[in-house]
């Protein structure tokens, strides 16, 4: 439970540092599916929901590393659903992409600091939807420092963990 919560906590500030929101409660843990957890907590008086997750296998040639989390977030208020976030632990190479593979499809993804995102919304569904029908997720990074990184996901509870934060954000 410990760790949920300090899950939750350190997800809560990265959603709140990348959406620049004034306003906002404490997430709350909905459900756990497999691998998968659920959050939803209001922002600016309205509902966020997420899911995330965190890798079953991280590989690198790397002395340290912070946190790592897959993330898929509904705004309805935004009118912006299966937005997909990878907050990656460490600061990412200047330019460089994401790719992540996932159901026999390969994705590419933009960056920023520690974190990457797919470059549009059709993106965003795309992956969103690989990631509900797949058994595993690959993503490789490159460190600022020129760092390589593998990490691997387990699916197992995603398309349950969607169906949660969908229901509860009335999406």
């Amino acid at each position: 439970m410990v760790r949920l919560l300090s899950l939750s906590c350190l997800l809560f500030a990265a959603l709140i540092v990348a959406s620049g929101a004034a306003q906002a409660s404490e997430p709350r843990l909905l459900e756990t599916h497999g691998d998968w957890s659920t959050y939803m907590f209001t922002e600016n008086g309205n509902k966020v929901c997420y899911m995330a997750a965190t890798p079953k296998n991280a590989v690198g040639n790397y002395t340290s590393r912070g946190k790592i989390y897959a993330l898929v977030t509904h705004r309805p208020s935004e009118k912006t659903t299966d937005v997909f976030s990878y907050i990656t632990g460490y600061p990412y190479k200047d330019g460089s992409e994401v790719t992540i593979r996932v159901n026999g499809g390969t994705y590419k993804l933009f960056t920023q600091d520690d974190t990457a995102w797919a470059a549009d919304a059709a993106a965003d569904k795309a992956l969103s939807r690989a990631i509900r029908q797949g058994t595993d997720m690959v993503v490789n990074g490159v460190s600022k420092r020129g760092t390589k990184t593998t990490d691997t996901f387990s699916l197992k509870g995603s398309g349950k963990a969607y169906q949660v934060i969908s229901s509860k954000c009335g999406v």
